[in-house]
């Protein structure tokens, strides 16, 4: 069975030069516009697999946040498509591709003949796994149409956002499995956006009559500190990221320095002998 320009149904994209894709620029200007600019990104390795008529690019990249994968899928016709997979994600992809795969080829020891889209589901759904990661969802699809079969994966987001999709020829599941393992063995799973030691316990101070917190906690943005001030039950706080905890702590001291300094001149200030009492 051929699977040759399997996959694009409902596929949405854009057309691009394909050239300019292998220019790293070209790439940022991709990406910054489908994850809306989350900040400074560093690209860690990169990989380029040729299934059939398509381009698949998969890019190891890191930022404030952690390091995930980004797949692009590139046409033959310049269309595009994109998924982003946190490591972790990745794994558990890469391990339900062995499954497609082994699904696939006994498929294929069945059927040797041109697809019989008549005895198929009326979606074309052959097998079908899901994958949850914070508030991304994936669906994996193995299906099957008149042009042959293909793996579907979608990423949705539950709090809102576009859907976005990459469709993979049954035939490269492996060769696709075999890359990301590559990439995997060298980066590992571990996601990298969270601390795994023990946080500083909380600690108070108390004031006349105002009480101060400082609590440690981490989300998914890294590990921050939250500094409340409480008076008469009611509070106030600010969060402070844990990457500028050594800038904050620089601007503290400049402060403590200058009024101590102060403090003392007024001091010294105050303990000069006056005129009079010098005459005395």
């Amino acid at each position: 069975m051929s699977d040759l320009g399997s996959g694009d149904e409902g596929i949405s994209g854009s057309k691009y030069n394909v050239a300019n894709m292998e220019g790293s620029s070209s790439r940022n200007e991709f990406e910054s516009s489908i994850k809306g600019g989350s900040g400074v990104e560093q690209e860690l390795a990169t990989k380029m697999l040729q299934i059939q008529s398509k381009r698949f690019y998969l890019d190891v990249k890191q930022n404030r946040r952690g390091r995930f994968i980004k797949v692009a899928e590139i046409g033959a016709d310049g269309r595009r498509s994109q998924i982003y997979l946190a490591l972790s994600t990745a794994s558990e992809f890469r391990d339900h591709l062995s499954s497609f795969s082994d699904y696939y080829a006994s498929l294929a020891g069945q059927n040797t003949g041109p697809p019989n889209t008549e005895n198929l589901p009326e979606d074309g759904k052959l097998k079908s796994e899901m994958m949850i990661k914070d508030y991304r969802r994936y669906y994996l699809d193995l299906k099957e149409n008149a042009r042959g079969r293909f793996l579907r994966v979608s990423q949705t987001i539950t709090r809102g956002g576009p859907r976005s999709q990459i469709a993979l020829p049954a035939q490269g599941m492996i060769e696709f499995r075999d890359a990301l393992t590559d990439l995997l063995e060298e980066f590992g799973a571990n996601d990298g956006g969270r601390f795994k030691g023990d946080l500083p316990e909380e600690r108070h101070m108390k004031v006349d009559n105002k009480n101060f917190y400082f609590d440690i906690g981490q989300n998914n943005r890294g590990v921050y500190m939250r500094i409340s001030e409480v008076k008469n039950n009611f509070r106030t706080s600010i969060t402070i990221p844990e990457k500028c905890w050594i800038r904050f702590r620089d601007i503290f001291n400049d402060y403590c320095d200058k009024m101590k300094k102060s403090s003392d001149s007024i001091t010294a200030e105050n303990n000069l002998p006056t005129s009079s009492n010098s005459l005395k």
